[in-house]
């Protein structure tokens, strides 16, 4: 398997372009602020043919360059539908105070071809199978992708902005929710293996099993506690 993450733009977030092996098609996933140009670079250096964009949420630093992506490669973007709104309306995902600061520098919009996701859904896209887990809490709509162990490859964990090496994703913007992000952390984090690797929207690589020993959010989810925890404020949105 062939994976290719960068981090893009004003918040460093993560954009991956994953695929069977090089020369083959590939899937990208959040290509957000300031991504285009990264992803092109990706995709000549591999020689990778894209199918599909999927999307962990629908925050500007996760999106941003959706439609200038898949207008080049004329393939479809994958969102929930409680995030699909955040596409054509940043300032309203995000308040009015952020928003309004991004409005002159960016063009928001919707591709020509939006597919919605469900929870459970299992995405046949470029020769792999992508579980998609419903994971509220950093937004309504917040998804995570997995892909299976694959020879003497480890499983590997899309998890957008739910969680990150040592913390996890901030709940103060519109539709955040506390309780919501631990319980997402608690259903879907959880049960996945210790083998499994975590490649998360902002922040290096960890494992499942490292934050399950070190991460304190992970820790008191996992003991039943975790009520009076609030994130600390990462570089994302």
């Amino acid at each position: 398997m062939l994976i290719a993450g960068f981090p893009a733009g004003a918040w460093g977030t993560n954009c991956y372009l994953v695929a069977p092996a090089a020369g083959e098609e590939c899937v990208i996933i959040d290509p957000g602020h300031q991504a285009a140009q990264g992803v092109e670079d990706a995709v000549a250096k591999h020689r990778l043919k894209p199918v599909a964009v999927v999307l962990t949420h629908g925050h500007i630093d996760h999106v941003a360059s959706v439609v200038p992506v898949c207008g080049a490669h004329g393939v479809p973007a994958w969102i929930h539908p409680e995030d699909r709104y955040m596409m054509s309306d940043p300032e309203k995902a995000l308040g009015r105070s952020i928003g309004q600061q991004l409005m002159g520098e960016l063009t928001v919009g919707e591709p020509d071809d939006v597919k919605e996701l469900s929870d459970g859904a299992a995405l046949q896209l470029a020769g792999m199978e992508f579980s998609v887990a419903h994971a509220p809490g950093h937004t309504k709509g917040s998804v995570t992708f997995g892909l299976p162990e694959q020879a003497d490859i480890p499983p590997v964990f899309f998890s957008g902005d739910l969680l990150f090496a040592g913390s996890i994703g901030r709940t103060d913007l519109p539709g955040g929710d506390h309780g919501a992000i631990l319980e997402s952390l608690a259903r879907v984090c959880l049960p996945l293996e210790d083998s499994t690797v975590v490649l998360s929207g902002h922040g290096p690589q960890t494992t499942i099993g490292r934050e399950r020993a070190t991460n304190p959010f992970l820790r008191e989810v996992a003991a039943g506690r975790g009520d009076g925890f609030s994130p600390a404020p990462r570089r994302g949105m």
